[in-house]
């Protein structure tokens, strides 16, 4: 399994590595009042990459902080002395040969 990952990481790195050697070519971004952006294509799609994710973190921020303190709620509701659960009663012994 360890090197099926591997091999895994290795394609993904190749895949994207010949992606950034296909897309060198100089690309302009028009933004809002006369502003650009002149760079390589490959490193505008990067930040446009990195742009979603850092969106998607912030955006579910607001429910693992939820989440969070829910979790920590109800474990501060459990009795910190857990009672033991009572031993489990020894199986029966099979019958003597002789019956006794």
């Amino acid at each position: 399994m360890k090197y099926l990952l591997w091999l895994l990481k290795a394609a993904i790195f190749f895949t994207l590595f010949a992606f950034a050697l296909n897309n060198q070519q100089d690309t302009t971004v028009h933004f809002f009042f006369g502003t650009r952006w002149n760079a390589p294509l490959v490193l505008i799609v990067l930040a446009a990459f990195t742009l979603g994710v850092a969106v998607g973190v912030l955006g579910m921020v607001p429910r693992w902080w939820r989440h969070r303190s829910a979790a920590r709620r109800i474990q501060a509701e459990q009795p910190a002395t857990a009672v033991a659960a009572p031993p489990a009663p020894e199986p029966a012994l099979p019958p003597t040969i002789h019956g006794i």
